[in-house]
């Protein structure tokens, strides 16, 4: 244990010897803050705020998402052909201030939905371009390729210790200042963004003598469909799915099925911050010994796990100590994930990390959608028998695919089918 956690340690003091990488993990702090900050209030600003009605709001929250899903597929592209990743970061971060400020000023839905729709998402592909240009840094300062997923966990890991403080912030302004004020703190980290790309990042455009990587001229939808590829989108997507409705899910199930308290629901939320941080160090490290397929199978195993436990719990404190498996798998398909992507197409780590977000845009939004129909179909406790039904799809997918990548990439064939 104790040459573990020594590991840990000095990778995690080697980041900062990386030249551009402990600017990129700043950034990704100010982008956890202003995510923190808007995603958990959502639903009080569109129902509470503007007096949407629930259909109205799902709607608004539809569309949303899929041009957010359209728009940061595009740059995602667009970005692994420009030749200067740093410009594209700029600018995808502007529209996220001027987005936010248009929340704080603005009332009507249509307005809101437009800016909701254009603004933000465009803002929508900062955080996979954070991550590309991350990737980027690493490849050129010549790490060995099994290092890279351990770095891209640190950088992960900045964005989640920011929700460990941005909602509880975000509490203290909504108090004192509204709604409005609130959305100015979020404008303002994206302006901060701005500034810090601005002056700190250098830019990424390749040697003039590199040659063009063939993959970037490659048609998205002939990526998209991949067989690899399209089976590992469709296997992130149901994962998405099951941790959105069994999130939905959790304070109905506690108060209405365990005859719970409010109270437990904080617990119960509270529990899995705690361990993703040291889980996605600790996964991290393994990447370097363990290929990152085989974490990413672990993980859809610990899933599955998760929501088959939940839904035989019959007391409240059962779910606390489940809550464990909830940040391990977590851990996994939010941080090893995002390399294991990129890995997949790694001259185009622009799309590949769009790619991996948009798994979890479209999750988020199938999950609001049978959120509603199954818990009035099925009840609350079995929602949970659903969701572990989509995790263990995903998770027989993710098996099935052993053999599947070593024929497909080993063979060259993945981007010439």
């Amino acid at each position: 244990m104790s040459n573990f956690l020594a590991a840990v340690r000095n990778r995690t003091q080697s980041v900062m010897s990386i030249d551009g990488f402990p600017v990129i993990l700043l950034v990704n702090v100010f982008l956890g803050i202003a995510f923190s900050f808007v995603l958990p209030f959502n639903s009080m600003f569109g129902i509470d705020e503007i007096g949407m009605s629930n259909t109205a709001f799902g709607v608004f929250m539809m569309v949303s998402t899929l041009c957010g899903v359209g728009i940061s597929t595009y740059i995602g592209k667009l970005s692994d052909r420009a030749s200067d990743r740093k410009m594209i970061l700029i600018l995808c971060a502007l529209a996220g201030a001027i987005g936010y400020i248009g929340f704080a000023y603005s009332r009507n839905y249509y307005v809101l939905l437009a800016i909701s729709a254009i603004f933000l998402g465009i803002a929508s592909s900062t955080f996979p371009q954070v991550f590309a240009y991350g990737r980027e840094v690493l490849v050129k300062a010549k790490l060995p390729a099994k290092e890279i997923p351990f770095y891209m966990n640190i950088l992960r890991v900045l964005f989640a210790l920011s929700w460990t403080v941005g909602p509880a912030i975000a509490a203290y302004v909504l108090l004192y200042f509204g709604f409005k004020g609130m959305f100015l703190v979020a404008a303002s980290c994206y302006i901060i963004v701005v500034g810090i790309v601005l002056l700190s990042l250098k830019k990424t455009s390749k040697e003039k003598a590199a040659p063009k990587p063939p993959q970037a001229s490659v048609p998205l939808r002939q990526v998209i469909f991949q067989p690899f590829i399209f089976v590992n989108l469709i296997a992130f997507t149901l994962i998405s799915v099951a941790n959105t409705i069994g999130s939905l899910n959790m304070a109905q199930f506690v108060t209405k099925v365990l005859n719970g308290e409010e109270k437990d629901i904080g617990i119960i939320f509270s529990i899995p911050p705690v361990f993703e941080i040291p889980f996605m160090l600790g996964f991290g490290i393994l990447a370097l010994r363990i290929k990152s397929d085989n974490l990413i199978r672990l993980g859809s195993l610990l899933a599955f796990a998760y929501f088959g436990a939940i839904f035989f719990a019959t007391e409240i404190w059962h779910i606390f100590p489940i809550q464990i498996l909830s940040a391990a798998y977590i851990s996994i398909t939010s941080g090893i994930a995002i390399t294991y992507f990129q890995d997949f197409i790694p001259e185009m780590p622009g799309t590949a990390t769009a790619l991996y977000s948009n798994t979890s845009k479209i999750g988020s939004l199938l999950g609001f959608l049978l959120f509603g129909l199954l818990s009035d179909a099925f009840g609350y406790r079995n929602v949970y028998l659903w969701c572990a039904i989509f995790a263990f799809v995903a998770m027989v997918m993710l098996f099935a695919l052993v053999k599947a990548k070593r024929v497909q990439f080993d063979s060259g064939s993945a981007l010439n089918a």
